[in-house]
């Protein structure tokens, strides 16, 4: 599903290159951040955790001080598995695959045996073994590949609930060829699977099994099944992108709209709505507030990273040739995630 859960995060996309190449891209989730009052708890304890400043900063995408935190709590104890997870994901967000990959290695080798930080350790490596696929050529992405297989099926067996490592491998079964470890009968099982206790997420694996098959009309049931289960954000982008990818505007903008308006959190979602309605070069004033409502927001995650979010704004307000603030949002990018920012900075046209 799109962000993250996707929201999922978002979420979150999949793809494939196999022969002549082998890419894959991987939607991503994370759990929302909450509101801390951090008064009271040990150094060692307000570094780490999800409700740590460490976590804290990456969901709001202050990257370079996560980066900061983490660092400093490795210095003095080089085997916490949570710091170097988180670590990775700050290195992932950035779109930074080999330090994202090292990381959770060390993440996958420093955790327990069992439970939900080693199943979540092995999702992150997935997720960044298949971020580096995405650039590999067709031998190198094989081996990527089947890393990713692995490590997805690893952390479902450690945690057969972690919705999003379920998620994410049916995605990936749905994307890769069986050489690799895909394949729609085994994306079938596993929805078949997912069905009893997560409805929206098995029906929206078998949309995306049923778009494999070239069969829009059952893509687009199963799409609203999922929407019936789970009356969501994220299952109305979900109807959003196909209407959108299957050129019928007028309903994506609808769903879009029903999304907007089931998003009182302003979650990530909201991001996912604003690139739709850019793609579709329609409703840009509500594409700007979808952007303006999350940054504001207390949903931020690294589903849709801050500072990514940011130069997204940016890039919608130089579209219109409100250039001041579209530098404003760069700046604001900047002090998020500096080195970031200057190399992306190119690329938004300024």
């Amino acid at each position: 599903m799109p962000s993250l859960k996707p929201s999922r995060p978002a979420l979150v996309d999949l793809a494939q290159r196999l022969a002549s190449a082998l890419a894959l891209c991987l939607l991503f989730a994370s759990p929302l951040c909450a509101e801390t009052d951090f008064a009271g708890i040990t150094a060692a304890e307000r570094a780490l955790g999800p409700d740590a400043p460490a976590y804290h900063a990456l969901q709001e995408g202050r990257v370079d001080e996560a980066a900061g935190l983490l660092r400093a709590t490795l210095a003095s104890n080089a085997g916490d598995a949570l710091a170097h997870q988180l670590l990775c994901r700050v290195f992932y967000v950035q779109d930074k695959a080999d330090d994202a990959i090292h990381q959770c290695e060390l993440a996958v080798s420093s955790a327990p045996a069992a439970g939900d930080l080693a199943s979540n350790s092995h999702l992150w490596l997935a997720r960044a073994y298949g971020m580096k696929a995405r650039h590999a050529g067709p031998i190198a992405g094989f081996t990527l590949a089947r890393k990713v297989a692995a490590n997805f099926s690893r952390a479902v067996e450690l945690d057969p609930n972690n919705v999003d490592a379920l998620d994410d491998l049916g995605e990936y079964d749905v994307s890769a060829p069986s050489i690799v470890g895909g394949g729609n009968d085994k994306a079938r099982s596993l929805a078949s699977r997912m069905m009893p206790r997560f409805p929206a997420s098995a029906h929206h694996l078998l949309a995306r099994i049923a778009l494999a098959e070239n069969n829009p009309s059952a893509a687009e049931s199963e799409f609203r099944q999922a929407l019936a289960a789970e009356h969501s954000p994220e299952t109305w982008i979900d109807l959003a992108q196909f209407y959108q990818t299957h050129g019928r505007a007028d309903d994506a903008l609808s769903a879009v709209r029903s999304a907007v308006a089931a998003d009182r959190a302003h979650s990530p979602a909201l991001v996912d709505a604003a690139s739709i309605l850019t793609e579709a070069k329609r409703a840009p004033d509500l594409a700007e507030r979808c952007l303006r409502d999350y940054l504001s927001s207390r949903a931020k995650s690294d589903a849709a990273p801050a500072f990514k979010v940011h130069l997204q704004l940016a890039k919608l307000l130089a579209a219109r040739g409100d250039n001041p603030d579209a530098e404003r949002e760069i700046a604001a990018a900047a002090a998020l995630a500096n080195e970031y920012t200057r190399n992306a900075r190119p690329a938004q046209g300024h």
